[in-house]
């Protein structure tokens, strides 16, 4: 494999470079990425299809990773439980290392081959299930012998990688490789190769959710209204919905808890 999110950065001498230099840059860098996921939009479409597909028999998504990726995993699966009102144990994320290296990094915690197996088996996993394996370099250990052991048990596979022919990827029935070259400070995949995985978690579950029909038009009808910003939110959103006045649609609001509900009882 060619692993150009190691190779040099373009840019020597950043020590010496003034602050609206390096600002300049980085942006410069930044502006690559969503380029670089356009030429991967296939195969982000094909994981997606799959996923679906499982969900709909009643499967879950898990995604396993360690170091960044494993966090961009975490916060992806924390999101959607508020945005489409979704159970938690739909969308799970998993870090090598356990809960506290979203914190704080677990030495060597990505090198144990035979970890993420222990720790999808702590949730029951089946062959309804799918596993998207997460790593920017697309060779972490403890995401390749976890796919491996999914794949071993009939499980769907696929990877988000930022490297071409990564062992991750050879391991994932769905890879999907955004190739975004050398970072901007050598090595410090946290940038741009973090950049493109976010982007690329937040088109496959904000996809998948879609047909899932947890959005309605273009409106997240499902969301869990956990504050008074949210609660405005599905307030207008009711509204706008049925015609109802904002007295009418926040009663609503509260005696049903989302605005779907709320929309669907207005008129009953």
């Amino acid at each position: 494999m060619e692993n150009t999110t190691e190779k040099d950065s373009y840019y020597n001498n950043l020590d010496q470079m003034p602050v609206a230099e390096l600002l300049q840059h980085i942006n410069q860098e930044d502006k690559t990425v969503p380029d670089a996921v356009e030429k991967a939009l296939p195969q982000i479409e094909k994981l997606a299809v799959a996923v679906t597909e499982k969900m709909r028999e009643g499967g879950r998504l898990f995604y396993i990773g360690a170091g960044t990726s494993g966090r961009l995993g975490v916060v992806d699966a924390s999101e959607c439980p508020p945005t489409f009102g979704v159970p938690f144990d739909w969308v799970v994320g998993i870090i090598a290392g356990g809960d506290g290296a979203i914190r704080k990094a677990v030495e060597f915690a990505e090198d144990d081959a035979e970890q993420a197996w222990k720790d999808l088996q702590a949730y029951n996993i089946t062959d309804k299930d799918v596993v998207v394996g997460i790593a920017a370099s697309g060779r972490t250990p403890y995401v390749i012998g976890g796919l491996q052991q999914a794949k071993a048990n009939g499980l769907i596979t696929g990877c988000v990688v930022c490297n071409a022919g990564s062992p991750v990827a050879t391991e994932a029935q769905y890879p999907v490789e955004v190739v975004t070259g050398p970072e901007f400070l050598t090595g410090s995949t946290r940038m741009k190769a973090g950049t493109a995985q976010k982007l690329v978690l937040n088109m496959l579950t904000t996809t998948v959710m879609i047909q899932l029909g947890r959005v309605k038009g273009n409106k997240m009808v499902d969301m869990q209204l956990t504050n008074h910003k949210l609660v405005d939110r599905a307030t207008r959103m009711v509204m706008q919905e049925t015609g109802a006045d904002e007295q009418t649609a926040s009663a609503l609001l509260q005696q049903h808890g989302s605005v779907r509900k709320a929309a669907e009882a207005y008129g009953k």
